[in-house]
């Protein structure tokens, strides 16, 4: 069975190192201090461990059952729900005046990595709790927070986001499903949503869904549509559960991965609903759970690959397999570890660079959000509004692939479900799909974000990149970072150029290069979190840090990443160059 130890010290690192949380002047941070940090992360990392993946291949072999109109969840399940509950860990980011433990999000964030890696299907039912309770607290009148917030922040009641209909995915202006007003404030909600995660379960007493729909005689397509609070069980003015509203499961989908989250199809017949905001502006409501959502997926992808990284890792340094071409390692034994090979390396460093990469730019996104929030920071906010589709897309992509990866360190062991490494790359899979497939995020970025307040927020990035490379590229140690990430940072700004230059002529040209754009943004990101990562463990070295041997590990695993990947983005901007001809050359037929 495939082991877990949560990265609690490179966590450490990159909270108080890089990103230097207690200095920082956001409300809240002040409270961050190492040690209590420490205490945070130790024990969700003990719960990761002992608690949560020893049940992940449970969840994965089980799966949930519906039968009789009850969807059961995998063995274990229910009770391991009631310690995080007891625990306070579904309520660790949310307010103090509903349950919660308002620390920051960025906290939320760190926790959330280690309980998804240890145990994926099982962290989203309170994850997407979290999610639309984020929603109701920020378009909810103050009746609907007080009714539902409560029992949703200690996830007493759980919750859902409704969008996906059998005919339509991404394009949800073509939903049918429709909410008719009763004249006392409630609606009846009819119609069918399809890849429901946790959409009905037995750990928690109540689910209330957030359900797109479209109130009748409203705007045509998208702008048509709102958004209800549409509960499991009605719920009375003092908040006592009562009758079964017209909601119900009309199947569990079988799926590739997660088996032990009940993905359902949610029938809705008459079902009593409440608008949540504004009538017509469903999705300017349901954007702060999906914007939320994204950055959450993002991280499971990271979470996946870490999980599979260290079991690799465990593998490559325990099976003997052929000899150093350099001489004998283990000359007592029939054969050297196969660590000892130079392609088992740069598999393990392709997987290691990427990792402290993107939780670097994870735990940066993290902070944006707090500051945005907390700190009231509009540049903030545009800032992780342009960089939420990066790291949704690029974090899930290079995620799934570092779980593959992970997996053929194992070679055929890898594909033999005894060893158990086939999970991570089936759970890690609907990361690039799901809260919008990894192509529409890319559309999304070249789309809207890149020309968002005037491109504003994209030369503010660029900017910070500039600046930092100025002034740290004459410190010693630095120049092996800052020239290749001037070098990628010129790449993406030629690429921007280009879409600009003839993406007005021929729409197609800039939306053919969206993906290779989406992945070259993600390449210079981590290339600014390595450059940043640098410089700090340098100064840890340079002030006598009393563990020399992890920033020295730090910098190699950092110089990897900008020789050996980071170099990507040549090769992103010559597709991108190429527009979009050869790729819209054949008709649909020649396909």
């Amino acid at each position: 069975m495939p082991a877990y130890t949560a990265p609690t010290k490179d966590m450490q690192f990159v909270l108080h190192d890089l990103l230097k949380i207690s200095q920082s002047d956001i409300p809240g941070y002040e409270e961050l201090e190492s040690d209590f940090t420490s205490a945070i992360l130790e024990e969700a990392g003990k719960i990761s461990s002992e608690l949560l993946m020893p049940l992940n291949t449970v969840g994965d072999t089980e799966g949930c059952t519906y039968e009789n109109g009850v969807v059961r969840t995998p063995t274990g399940f229910k009770d391991a729900f009631e310690q995080m509950k007891a625990g306070g860990w579904t309520g660790l980011d949310l307010p103090e005046e509903y349950g919660g433990q308002n620390m920051p999000y960025l906290m939320g964030t760190a926790v959330g990595e280690m309980f998804s890696a240890a145990n994926q299907a099982f962290t989203m039912y309170q994850g997407l709790t979290h999610g639309a309770a984020s929603a109701i607290l920020a378009h909810g009148t103050e009746d609907q927070k007080q009714k539902w917030l409560p029992k949703m922040v200690s996830c007493e009641w759980t919750g859902t986001m409704n969008l996906t209909e059998p005919h339509c995915g991404t394009d949800l202006g073509l939903m049918r499903t429709k909410a008719e007003p009763q004249g006392d404030g409630s609606y009846k909600v009819t119609g069918q949503k399809i890849f429901i995660s946790a959409g009905d379960h037995d750990m928690s007493d109540n689910v209330v869904h957030l359900v797109l729909a479209k109130i009748p005689g409203g705007p045509e397509g998208i702008k048509g549509v709102s958004l209800f609070i549409v509960p499991k069980f009605l719920v009375d003015d003092d908040g006592n559960v009562g009758a079964r509203n017209g909601v119900s499961v009309g199947k569990i989908e079988e799926k590739m991965g997660i088996h032990g989250n009940s993905t359902c199809v949610m029938d809705y017949d008459a079902a009593e609903g409440y608008l949540l905001g504004t009538e017509h502006k469903g999705m300017r409501a349901m954007f702060t759970m999906m914007n939320e959502a994204r950055l959450g997926v993002g991280m499971q992808g990271l979470a996946q690959a870490e999980a599979a990284y260290q079991n690799a890792v465990l593998y490559a340094n325990d099976r003997l397999q052929g000899r150093d071409v350099t001489g004998a390692k283990n000359p007592d034994g029939p054969a050297d570890p196969l660590i000892v090979h130079p392609d088992i390396r740069r598999n393990l460093m392709d997987q290691k660079s990427f990792i402290e990469g993107a939780r670097a730019f994870l735990m940066w996104g993290a902070m944006m959000i707090d500051k945005a929030h907390r700190g009231q920071d509009a540049d903030a906010d545009g800032l992780i509004s342009l960089l939420t589709p990066v790291i949704k897309g690029f974090m899930t992509d290079r995620g799934f692939e570092c779980t593959v990866n992970a997996q053929q360190v194992y070679g055929g062991h890898g594909y033999i479900e005894e060893w158990g490494m086939s999970q991570f790359a089936r759970d890690a899979r609907i990361t690039q799909i799901y809260e919008g497939a990894n192509g529409v995020q890319a559309l999304d970025l070249v789309g809207r974000k890149l020309g968002a307040d005037g491109g504003k927020h994209v030369m503010a990035f660029f900017e910070m990149v500039k600046a930092f490379c100025k002034e740290n590229g004459d410190a010693d140690g630095m120049e092996e970072f800052i020239a290749p990430l001037k070098k990628a940072s010129k790449d993406l700004q030629a690429a921007g150029m280009f879409f600009m230059q003839n993406g007005m002529k021929n729409p197609n040209h800039a939306l053919a290069g969206s993906y290779d754009f989406m992945h070259m943004m993600g390449h210079v990101c981590l290339g600014l979190m390595w450059a940043q990562m640098a410089k700090a463990s340098l100064d840890a070295l340079a002030d006598g840090a009393s563990d020399a041997a992890f920033y020295e590990t730090k910098l190699a695993t950092g110089r990897y990443y900008m020789a050996r990947q980071l170099p990507a983005t040549g090769l992103h901007l010559a597709r991108i160059e190429t527009g979009a001809d050869t790729v819209m050359a054949l008709e649909a037929a020649s396909f």
